[in-house]
């Protein structure tokens, strides 16, 4: 009997879970390291590439081999789950992966010649609040895919709470400027537009706040202060250090 094929999501964000429908699908430890892999490429790849990125300190056969038991278990879960040709191998086609959905709606958002009102919704921001398999950090493909998703998704949050903030939408812009900090505490971008929001509702105490929080953190980590940027925000006359 052939591979069973369904309506199948991947996701990435957080943490690594393979479902079709509402049901998980169980999958090895080795598995959900080629498909995560897989997932994560714009196209489908050689056998011999895939198999020197995800054993590098492994011999070439012993790479192969290791690859070749991967690709068993993963075809082991009774569904499609992975494309094979002689030479090549992707992640099957019918499959939905949360990253790359999350990855288009960050690209939009940086992109100012394009609307983007259908997408400053809650999921979007939850979407960019996330890491991609933030405990697998064990191997530099991983390293690699993280980092770039991480820098993405933070100006991709700046620039949510900006056309938030332009949009008159001040909560929610206030929200994507909180997961900005939170997911970076000492950029000082994020807590610009954090600052420009609460200033855009009205909220002089909560600028100031942010600011003092801003300047303590910089203080005690980078020994830095805030940039004039920063500064300029804040509302006439206040003791900013203060507090």
């Amino acid at each position: 009997m052939g591979a069973q094929t369904g309506s199948m999501t991947l996701c990435l964000l957080n943490s690594f879970s393979l479902s079709i429908g509402h049901c998980r699908v169980p999958i090895s430890a080795g598995a959900q390291r080629l498909v995560a892999f897989l997932a994560l490429q714009d196209r489908p790849r050689t056998r011999a590439f895939v198999a020197s990125a995800l054993w590098p300190d492994s011999t070439t056969a012993r790479a192969g081999a290791n690859l070749r038991s991967s690709l068993w278990r993963a075809q082991g879960t009774g569904y499609r789950v992975i494309d094979t040709s002689t030479r090549e191998i992707a992640i099957a086609d019918h499959i939905r992966v949360d990253i790359r959905e999350a990855m288009a709606r960050a690209t939009r958002l940086l992109d100012g010649t394009r609307p983007c009102d259908d997408i400053l919704t809650p999921q979007t921001r939850q979407e960019l609040s996330a890491d991609i398999l933030p405990d697998w950090h064990d191997s530099d493909w991983v390293l690699v895919e993280q980092e770039q998703y991480h820098q993405l998704r933070l100006h991709a949050l700046e620039v949510m709470a900006e056309r938030l903030t332009a949009a008159g939408r001040h909560g929610e812009a206030v929200a994507a400027g909180l997961a900005a900090v939170r997911a970076e505490p000492l950029r000082e971008s994020a807590h610009h537009v954090l600052m420009k929001a609460h200033l855009a509702a009205g909220n002089r105490s909560a600028v100031l706040n942010q600011y003092r929080q801003c300047h303590r953190l910089l203080a005690d980590e980078l020994d830095l202060e805030p940039s004039a940027l920063l500064k300029d925000l804040l509302p006439d006359p206040v003791d900013a250090t203060s507090g």
